[in-house]
């Protein structure tokens, strides 16, 4: 194996990268606008031209470096096509084979999600583990799966969509993917906004939640405000954990990973957020999967990027 690889973790707004060693330790980090323009045509040379830039700067020749990494916000084929990105402008797309003859390396893609789980499997607090689910909640839900130190992607792709999950067949308004009732709906940073609100204008009693505007309600807010004790931000923090706790709990006597991760902008509000699904769970949880450990993700938005040399030297299934 090269001493050196670049991970990339390529979002609607930013794309992150990361230049790593071959062993996983990050020696930098920086990144660069997402140009969505032309339905993303400049995305892959803009990425191209930043490690290109970079390998100039460090001394690095091709023969040093393993390759570049990168997760993508979309079903992913084993062949590096990526299936409809509708946050870059991209329908069908073949990243793998475009990025890698513009950067002039190997070039490996995946899920922005099922990276960020092997990223914190190989280094953070999946770390020791074989098996382990990955839960993003963001401003949606992603999830990514690895079994036996592999990720899972499925026949489409689509392993891991837990945000996908039906939780709720009652629901009138369309989830961003066209269905109705996805966790997403309700779990996400912006499903637990919209659940507040929802529940604010249902119920009359006095909440600090009322104090902020309900175009200007956040996920933080309300956990910020659950944790002083308000009765109605820690029913909602609640009602829309136990609907996450509903689909851990389906997925683990599928999939029966040793820990379950929580990452993404939503996991920063911490223990309140662990307790709340780690009770229900344990509740509902097939009785051999009781124990499963479910854990705060460590790596933050590190986790996506450190993929690079990992992604290249292990196989996806």
């Amino acid at each position: 194996m090269k001493e050196y690889g670049f991970g990339a973790d390529l979002g609607g707004t930013t794309c992150k990268l990361g230049l790593f060693k071959t062993d996983g330790t990050l020696l930098e980090k920086w990144e660069i606008p997402t140009d969505t323009s032309d339905d993303g045509a400049n995305i892959l040379k803009d990425i191209a031209a930043a490690v290109h830039s970079k390998m100039v700067e460090k001394s690095l020749t091709k023969e040093m470096v393993e390759g570049l990494g990168i997760g993508v916000p979309g079903p992913v084929g084993k062949d590096g096509v990526v299936n409809r990105a509708v946050n870059l402008g991209w329908g069908v797309k073949p990243v793998a084979q475009e990025l890698g003859d513009l950067v002039g390396l190997k070039v490996r893609v995946a899920n922005d999600a099922n990276i960020a789980a092997l990223g914190e499997s190989w280094m953070g607090s999946g770390k020791g583990f074989d098996s382990v689910i990955m839960v993003t909640l963001g401003t949606g839900i992603g999830g990514g799966i690895v079994i036996d130190g592999q990720i899972l992607s499925g026949a489409h792709g689509a392993a891991g969509e837990i945000g996908h999950l039906t939780v709720n067949e009652q629901e009138l308004e369309a989830c961003g993917c066209g269905r109705f009732g996805c966790l997403e709906q309700y779990a996400s940073a912006t499903g637990i906004a919209r659940y507040a609100r929802k529940t604010l204008a249902n119920n009359e009693e006095p909440s600090r939640l009322r104090e902020i505007a309900p175009e200007e309600l956040t996920a933080k807010d309300i956990f910020d405000v659950a944790k002083e004790g308000d009765r109605i931000a820690n029913e909602v923090v609640e009602n829309v954990c136990r609907l996450l706790a509903s689909a851990l709990a389906k997925i683990c006597v599928v999939v029966d990973p040793e820990a379950v991760l929580i990452g993404g902008g939503v996991s920063k509000a911490g223990q309140i957020l662990l307790d709340a699904i780690v009770e229900p769970f344990q509740g509902m949880a097939f009785h051999a999967c009781k124990d499963t450990k479910i854990l705060l993700a460590s790596l933050g938005n590190d986790a996506g990027d450190r993929k690079s040399t990992r992604q290249n030297s292990s196989h996806i299934r």
